[in-house]
């Protein structure tokens, strides 16, 4: 079996693309708006978790040099290198947020930018409700997908060959609050990414908060 194949599919998307994938997600204001959001609800020094940390920009690198602790962490080694490389202010581990164990409100915030769309429904639905139980009570969520009602559709994304699962923006919300989190604020717009191959998407971001106890 090669090499390839005994990766995860996103592992050798995001492996392949390195790079090209920040260069073109660069211009996204809402995503950066997203961070803004949430970096004035963060207490000092708080301790964030980035799911799909990717590159370490923006997130991380915004995260960090507010002062977070932050910790990444992403399926693809070629992306956890740059990370590592680019934000020396944060942490970065390779691993699968799937079976990662998150201990119980040991994160003050938790981050997934576009990272559960190669994963099953019922695998995204995992994910957010451990994000949930990661953040401490009061502590908070942001989420950002493209709200699509697809599941497991081929497609191209920058070149490379991907299956796709999502839900629309209605269930996405309503997956996010059956996890226990409170909606806080929510953008949709549509941004195309700066490559040649790329389409425009729809974006949707979430900004939520785990229920105190």
């Amino acid at each position: 079996m090669a090499e390839e194949d005994r990766r995860a599919p996103a592992a050798v998307v995001f492996d392949a693309l390195g790079p090209a994938y920040e260069q073109a997600f660069a211009g996204s204001a809402a995503h950066r708006a997203s961070l803004g959001r949430l970096l004035e609800l963060l207490a000092p020094g708080s301790r964030v978790l980035d799911v799909g940390s990717g590159t370490g920009r923006p997130t991380a690198q915004t995260l960090a040099e507010a002062g977070h602790r932050v910790l990444g962490i992403d399926i693809s080694p070629v992306m956890v290198g740059l990370a590592a490389r680019q934000v020396p202010g944060a942490e970065f581990r390779l691993a699968d947020i799937r079976d990662t164990p998150l201990p119980e409100a040991s994160f003050d915030a938790a981050c997934g930018y576009f990272s559960l769309l190669q994963m099953a429904r019922a695998e995204q639905a995992a994910v957010v409700a451990g994000l949930a139980r990661a953040v401490r009570p009061g502590g908070l969520v942001a989420l950002a997908t493209v709200p699509l009602d697809v599941e497991d559709v081929a497609g191209v994304f920058m070149g490379q060959p991907v299956r796709v699962t999502s839900f629309s923006a209605e269930a996405f919300t309503r997956l996010v609050t059956e996890a226990g989190l409170t909606v806080l604020s929510e953008e949709q717009t549509v941004f195309t990414p700066d490559h040649p191959e790329a389409a425009p998407e729809p974006h949707l971001f979430l900004l939520a908060r785990r229920g105190s106890e």
